[in-house]
């Protein structure tokens, strides 16, 4: 097969990458504790993978609030930017581009893992549905557990989240990265004021599908001041229900999926940023997106778009090919192979992923995954 085209060059924003081969965000719960520092052993695993044209880093909350999971990374206090400043000094040493991945998790969290165990936070006092969390039972040792019920923010305090979110992207700024990128998606807070499932606020938040993107569009502004719109990405993960089953997915799934984020794109398109990721899901018999919501998306923001999940190579190659996309994220291949760019290049067999090892642990199935040598 010929891949010439995902090694092509391109600009992104004010970047030039080397290749369209991007690093997605990837949680490994493996900071260090106490205080959710970004460590050595993390900037290794980063460098290791600096042959993508863009990496994302694993998401890192941007307050102690934002934390969903034991183990995951903050960028908000001072150790932390100068852990993460370790990562970020590996990455440039191999002459490339790494922005961070700005999480809250809002309601998918634990009392064990808030701040004095208060109720997690969130637009509306409602429940996540159909998905756990992780917390820690013990130094190296946790449970999944079902999320904690939230309590509903109040208008004061999401116009001090969107500060919040500010203050990370600064502080971003100060470890070192090359921009940022926004999570807006899986369920977390920002889905969460997107959604009209998780979202039945009666203040300016709330209620139409305008005033449930009010929180994007002012998250989006107040970072892009921060870092210019042209260091900064936004991720969604549209859901397309083709089930009943589908459709409880987080409680999420809207009424009209591509109405709901066409009309978020374009609060993207508006505000000018560098890029849109799109997270397809990539569980078994999830549904696709449509080509006709693709050829939308194309036709409704003119940044760059990245596409990820159960990408194979053939696939990425065709996406492009079609127009569709200009940067293709590959997921779990790129977690057990560190030379992924080269494998792909070259149509070397890759390493197979350890389940056993993907969130927590030490070294293991982290950095010791091994790079292709022939035979």
């Amino acid at each position: 097969m010929n891949t010439d085209s995902l090694f092509e060059p391109l600009q992104l924003g004010r970047h030039t990458l080397n290749n369209r081969v991007v690093l997605p965000p990837l949680t490994r719960s493996r900071s260090t504790q106490p205080g959710n520092i970004a460590n050595a052993l993390m900037a290794t695993y980063y460098q290791q993978r600096a042959g993508a044209g863009l990496m994302v880093t694993e998401g890192t909350q941007i307050e102690p609030r934002g934390q969903g999971y034991a183990w995951t990374p903050g960028i908000y206090s001072p150790e932390q930017i100068e852990g993460w400043r370790k990562v970020t000094d590996a990455v440039h040493a191999q002459g490339n581009i790494i922005f961070a991945q700005l999480w809250h998790v809002g309601r998918v969290s634990h009392t064990s893992l808030q701040p004095d165990g208060a109720a997690p936070v969130a637009p509306s006092a409602i429940a996540a549905n159909n998905v756990k969390v992780f917390i820690e039972t013990g130094p190296g040792s946790g449970i999944l557990a079902e999320p904690s019920m939230p309590r509903a923010l109040t208008t004061a305090e999401v116009k001090e989240l969107v500060q919040l979110y500010a203050q990370a992207a600064r502080n971003a700024l100060s470890a070192g990265f090359d921009g940022v990128e926004l999570h807006c998606a899986n369920g977390y807070l920002v889905n969460q004021f997107i959604s009209e499932h998780s979202n039945q606020r009666d203040d300016e938040y709330g209620g139409s599908l305008h005033n449930r993107l009010r929180f994007l569009r002012e998250i989006v502004a107040a970072v892009a001041e921060v870092v210019g719109a042209d260091r900064l990405g936004v991720r969604f993960a549209p859901l397309f229900a083709s089930t009943e089953e589908d459709r409880v997915y987080m409680g999420l799934v809207e009424t009209d999926p591509h109405n709901t984020y066409i009309e978020a794109i374009k609060v993207l398109e508006e505000a000018g940023i560098a890029y849109l990721s799109i997270a397809e899901a990539d569980w078994d018999n999830a549904p696709e997106l449509s080509d006709d919501f693709r050829r939308e998306v194309r036709q409704t923001f003119s940044g760059r778009i990245i596409y990820a999940g159960r990408y194979t190579v053939e696939r990425g190659v065709k996406t492009l090919a079609a127009g569709l996309g200009d940067l293709i994220a590959f997921g779990r291949p790129f977690i057990a192979n560190p030379d992924l760019p080269q494998r792909i290049a070259n149509g070397w067999p890759l390493n197979p992923v350890d389940p056993a090892t993907m969130y927590g642990g030490t070294a293991e199935g982290y950095t010791d995954y091994p790079v292709y040598q022939a035979e």
